[in-house]
């Protein structure tokens, strides 16, 4: 058996780990095994993806990608690229906003506008306000005012349980784009 062979070999039992299969007997694995947990799943999927790379690559570690180079440009919108923005109807994240706003512009070039700067110019504008949460940590909750702006709460459940994010509905969305300038003026 060549050692390429071996890789898949080896691979072929990842994957149906990853998949909640015993490789020795192709029977599903009880669903309270440890080897059924979340966590390990993900692991072996992601080194299912590494061993699939070397194979692809001849047996070879697949050579590291390089770094891209820091953006030297500060973070700038033409009106055109905003033309081009992706409203939601369904209301968003702000990450997902900045995240769409990121995507209208070359970020090899210039910085990236950052999530934090949305935030900061809708803390100024009294449409966030910081309070503790039931954990004691400060976090970020929309205002009455920013109620009104299209900003509401939404319980989502996570590793560790329920917890709340402010998410911005379409009228919201609009406003951060109206204003993008001076959001980039605070930062700049």
């Amino acid at each position: 058996m060549t050692e390429l062979e071996k890789i898949a070999y080896a691979k072929s039992f990842i994957d149906k780990l990853a998949n909640g299969i015993n490789p020795i007997d192709n029977q599903p694995v009880a669903e309270y095994d440890a080897l059924n947990n979340v966590r390990l799943s993900r692991c072996f999927f992601y080194v299912s993806d590494i061993l699939r790379q070397v194979i692809e690559n001849g047996g070879i570690t697949p050579p590291k990608k390089q770094t891209k180079k820091n953006p030297s440009s500060p973070f700038f919108i033409t009106q055109q690229q905003l033309s081009q923005y992706s409203y939601s109807d369904k209301p968003i994240t702000i990450s997902e906003i900045a995240k769409r706003i990121n995507s209208l512009i070359d970020t090899e070039q210039m910085k990236q506008l950052s999530y934090k700067q949305i935030m900061g110019f809708l803390l100024s504008i009294n449409a966030l306000s910081e309070q503790p949460n039931t954990y004691g940590k400060l976090c970020k909750f929309p205002t009455e005012t920013g109620k009104q702006l299209g900003l509401s709460l939404e319980t989502r459940n996570g590793d560790r349980g329920e917890y709340q994010v402010v998410v911005y509905n379409k009228e919201a969305q609009m406003l951060i784009l109206d204003n993008i300038e001076v959001i980039i003026a605070t930062k700049n």
